[in-house]
């Protein structure tokens, strides 16, 4: 499969790190040294559902195809305010499609996931163009009276339009079944005959921990990719890594090799939007033509899980 179209949004809210520290113990050097964030865009007069429409049709709109043409939609997403139906089912008539979809949620990952089940179901039959969103709101899901989660995330939401095509190389995706590292409990309804009620909390980050799995897990990944397809370092053109924190993203990068020009970010400016990080990167990268035809791209993301994911592509336009 190749992809033909992206598109992003973010909140119309902009939070500097000064902002924060107004009722938060923490200032911009703290934030900017241990993270690489300087803002985050959250959301305030929007809700999730706009961001993910408007990404998905300046996705389209890019493809040059018709809502009417998309096949299948995957959405990946970790929490909204519905449990069901799933996001897919809320934005499908608003973005003018009539296809079928599916919501999935593998964290911060999910983009990568989320391409290998469209290159699967591409290379199977059952569709030819396949949107895939990731629409992400994880500001709601942190406690702001505490500084260490609050501090890393923004709200965001990208999208890409896939077809048939050469450039999708390989995937790899991982799964070490961890969940006390990173995870996030949604309150439920008690019944009469509940013994074990767990109330919801809020977002429960080790941030030790979290640190060395992710840059540990997302390297074995990336040199896996790599090692399968008998590359190094020094022909990939881009590694596009999930933005979820400058340190992480230098560790991986110290381990992989080569210049800190080959790994953009864009956490400086929107914090860590979960599986929308890689999509909205990538729509800006694109958009400002930096990425070319033949350019070899390694693709990386971990999340809550925990999961990780790598794949490659060869650029096609």
């Amino acid at each position: 499969m190749k992809i033909i179209g992206t598109g992003s949004a973010v909140p119309s809210l902009t939070v500097t790190n000064d902002d924060l520290a107004t009722f938060l113990d923490t200032n911009d050097a703290w934030i900017t040294t241990r993270t690489g964030i300087q803002a985050r865009h959250l959301l305030s007069s929007e809700d999730l559902y706009d961001l993910a429409v408007d990404a998905a049709n300046k996705a389209i709109s890019a493809s040059g195809l018709r809502p009417d043409q998309i096949d299948f939609l995957l959405v990946s997403n970790v929490a909204n305010r519905h449990i069901t139906p799933g996001l897919s089912c809320i934005v499908q008539k608003r973005i003018g499609l009539s296809c079928a979809g599916l919501d999935i949620n593998v964290a911060c990952a999910g983009f990568v996931n989320a391409l290998m089940l469209a290159d699967s179901m591409i290379k199977a039959g059952h569709a030819k163009n396949i949107l895939i969103l990731c629409a992400e709101e994880p500001t709601k899901y942190c406690n702001w009276n505490e500084r260490d989660c609050s501090v890393l995330f923004g709200d965001g939401a990208g999208a890409v339009v896939l077809t048939e095509g050469g450039a999708f190389k390989d995937v790899k995706l991982t799964m070490i079944s961890d969940r006390d590292v990173l995870y996030y409990e949604r309150g439920m309804e008690t019944t009469p005959f509940e013994q074990h009620y767990v109330k919801g909390q809020p977002l429960v980050m080790k941030g030790k921990e979290l640190f060395k799995t992710a840059v540990t897990e997302s390297a074995k990944d990336i040199q896996n990719v790599l090692d399968y397809n008998h590359l190094t370092s020094d022909d990939i053109d881009w590694f596009l890594l999930h933005q979820a924190n400058k340190r992480i993203i230098e560790g991986i990068r110290h381990i992989i090799g080569g210049p800190e020009e080959k790994y953009p970010t864009v956490i400086e400016k929107y914090g860590n939007t979960s599986s929308a990080s890689i999509p909205i990167m990538l729509d800006e990268m694109l958009r400002a033509n930096k990425i070319k035809a033949g350019d070899k791209i390694i693709m990386s993301a971990f999340g809550a899980g925990f999961v990780s994911a790598a794949c490659l592509w060869e650029w096609e336009v």
